[in-house]
């Protein structure tokens, strides 16, 4: 480097320090309270450690005892087998009903779409507990308002978080209270789209099908995997709805015995926190492969408009 060109590398390299101190703090939030908990509970996955260890039990390493349980554990596949019945109502509902009240709000012939874009924002901000306690009086298969909306119409209501038919669907209603969030950042990425491209669609011929599959689908396709990444990590954190519902037992006939909610039995309840771990650990290990994997196919159907030449 010579002359300017040197001076200001010399200068970056002196204010290094002062950016690193910026970001200290959030250093140290990393690995204090994210990466040092989880390198624990990896040591506890491979260890007999349970919360009563405290009173003077001793800890000993067991190898991969734990693990192995894991998979010999029926109710681990009952629970494995809830959340991915789940996903089937959960993953289509978050990506399309958001995309299309998304599509909806962003209409010029739509009144009011502020006011609209806010309601269904709004229970996002709501705090989850509350939220749930009004859909478990809204559900009630006695009384519940929902059911007796359907008896306007001489429609028998079932019992919808009684049944183990009907408690993954009511569940998934339930899910519909917190699209909001996704449906803002739909919002964005339509309104982000070149009208330019419309027009030129339109010029050629094209109907509305055909701009929606061919401009709007690959323009927003970014945000939209953005949002199946987002509801793939919630999918493998769902615990607080039927926690609350079913006061943490996972009832009826193990229909709502989500993976998260028979590890939270383990760890917390028969407080076995080794194998707790374990089973916190496989599921963090399927997550990020399922991840892994999604962020390797987004190179078939994600479009980005700026892209490095490789």
């Amino acid at each position: 480097l010579a002359g300017p060109a040197r001076a200001k590398h010399k200068k970056s390299l002196r204010s290094r320090p002062i950016g690193f101190l910026f970001v200290l703090p959030w250093i140290l939030g990393l690995l204090l309270f994210y990466v040092g908990p989880m390198l624990a509970t990896l040591w506890m996955s491979f260890t007999n450690y349970k919360y009563s260890n405290r009173l003077g039990t001793p800890v000993d390493y067991v190898g991969f005892k734990n693990w192995s349980r894991v998979f010999d554990d029926p109710l681990v596949a009952i629970g494995a087998k809830v959340t991915l019945r789940f996903a089937a109502f959960f993953i289509p509902l978050s990506m399309i009903l958001p995309l299309a009240v998304a599509y909806l709000l962003t209409s010029k012939h739509l009144w009011g779409r502020g006011f609209f874009r806010a309601m269904f924002f709004l229970p996002a901000v709501v705090p989850a507990v509350s939220g749930l306690f009004i859909w478990s009086g809204y559900l009630n298969s006695q009384d519940g308002w929902l059911n007796r909306l359907l008896g306007v119409f001489k429609i028998p209501g079932p019992e919808w978080a009684t049944n183990p038919t009907w408690v993954l669907p009511s569940y998934a209603l339930i899910a519909t209270w917190g699209v909001g969030n996704a449906v803002l950042i739909f919002i964005s990425a339509l309104n982000g789209v070149p009208k330019d491209l419309y027009e030129a669609g339109r010029l050629d011929g094209a109907g509305s099908w055909h701009l929606f599959r061919n401009v709007t689908w690959p323009m927003i396709s970014p945000i939209t995997f953005y949002n199946l990444v987002i509801t793939l990590v919630a999918l493998g954190q769902y615990f607080i709805v039927p926690f609350i519902l079913t006061r943490g037992t996972g009832e009826p006939d193990n229909a709502a015995s989500f993976y998260t909610v028979y590890f939270y039995k383990e760890s917390f309840n028969n407080y076995d926190a080794g194998y707790g771990a374990a089973l916190a650990w496989l599921m963090f290990i399927v997550i990020i492969s399922i991840t892994g994997l999604l962020f390797w196919s987004q190179r078939f159907w994600v479009h980005y408009e700026f892209q490095e030449n490789k």
